[in-house]
C-alpha cells in the first residue's frame, strides 16, 4: 500500500523478476493501465503480459490508480474530468516508493501504457521532472483536441472529459490535462505504438507524438500495424510487438 499525495492509500502491484535476488539492483516498468476504468491484472495478452516482462528482468510497477474498480465507487469514479490529475500523481507516488528500495536501479525506470495507458505516458513524459529513462506508448491519446474530433466513441468522451472543446466552459482535458500542452518539456526517449485500424485512438494521435519527438531530436520508433485495431489480436504480430518492445526498453534501460 502507497500513500498517495492527497492522504489515501492506493494498492500497487509489483512483480519481480524470476530468481529475484535483493542484493542485485533491477530496471523497473511503470505500468499505466488503460480503460480507464478497468481493472489491473495478470492476464494473458499478445500486447501486455507482467510475467514476460518480468522474465526478461524488470520489476513491473502496476498501480491501482484513480479510476480503477475494486476500491470503491467514489474512487472509481473520481477520474472523470480528472485525467491528468490526481491519476498522475497516484502514478508518481507508486514509482517514487518502489524506487526507494535498495533493488531498484534509479537509473532505469521505464514508463508503459496503451489507450488511457499511453495518454498517461505522454502527459508523464511532460511532467515526470527526469524520474523516467525510457517511455513506450501504444495507441495512447496525445492531442484531445483532434482526439474528439476523430474518434468514433464520443459518449465515453462526453461523458468522461465533460463535452466538447468549444464549449464555452471547456474541460480541463482540452488544456491542463491535455499531453500536447506539455510536449515542449519532452526529453526522454520515446517508442510509439499504433494500429492503422484503430478508430478508437486513430492513428494520427500516435504519428502526432512520434513526429513531436523526433522534430525535438528526442531518440524515438514508431511501430505501426497496419492491419491491428486498438489491440493487438494477432499472434505474429503480437511476438514483433514483444521483439521491439523489449529491443526499446533494452536498450535504455540496460545500458
Amino acid at each position: 500500500m502507497v500513500p498517495t499525495s492527497d492522504g489515501k492509500e492506493e494498492l500497487v502491484w509489483v512483480i519481480y523478476p524470476p530468481n529475484f535476488d535483493p542484493n542485485k539492483k533491477y530496471p523497473a516498468l511503470l505500468y499505466c493501465q488503460g480503460g480507464p476504468q478497468s481493472a489491473v491484472s495478470q492476464f494473458f495478452s499478445f500486447r501486455w503480459n507482467f510475467q514476460l516482462m518480468a522474465a526478461n528482468g524488470y520489476i513491473v510497477v502496476a498501480p491501482n490508480r484513480r479510476g480503477l474498480p475494486s476500491f470503491g465507487t467514489k474512487w472509481n469514479e473520481d477520474i472523470s474530468g480528472d485525467w491528468g490529475g490526481q491519476p498522475m500523481r497516484d502514478y508518481l507516488a507508486a514509482i517514487d516508493a518502489v524506487a526507494a528500495e535498495p533493488y531498484v536501479d534509479n537509473n532505469a525506470l521505464g514508463c508503459i501504457g496503451a489507450s488511457y495507458g499511453g495518454y498517461s505516458t505522454y502527459m508523464l513524459a511532460g511532467i515526470h521532472e527526469g524520474r523516467f529513462s525510457a517511455f513506450v506508448s501504444h495507441c495512447g491519446l496525445f492531442d484531445m483536441r483532434s482526439w474528439y474530433g476523430t474518434t468514433e466513441e464520443l459518449f465515453f468522451a462526453n461523458w468522461d472529459l465533460g463535452g466538447a472543446y468549444w464549449e464555452k466552459d471547456a474541460p480541463k482535458a482540452y488544456t491542463e490535462f491535455n499531453p500536447s500542452s506539455y510536449v515542449q518539456n519532452w526529453d526522454t526517449p520515446m517508442m510509439v505504438i499504433h494500429g492503422g485500424k484503430d478508430f478508437r485512438v486513430p492513428e494520427g494521435q500516435g504519428m502526432q507524438a512520434f513526429q513531436a519527438a523526433k522534430l525535438q531530436g528526442i531518440p524515438s520508433r514508431f511501430l505501426y500495424f497496419p492491419e491491428e485495431g486498438h489491440w493487438v489480436l494477432s499472434p505474429q504480430n503480437g511476438m514483433i510487438w514483444h521483439t521491439e518492445f523489449f529491443r526499446w526498453l533494452d536498450e535504455w534501460l540496460k545500458k
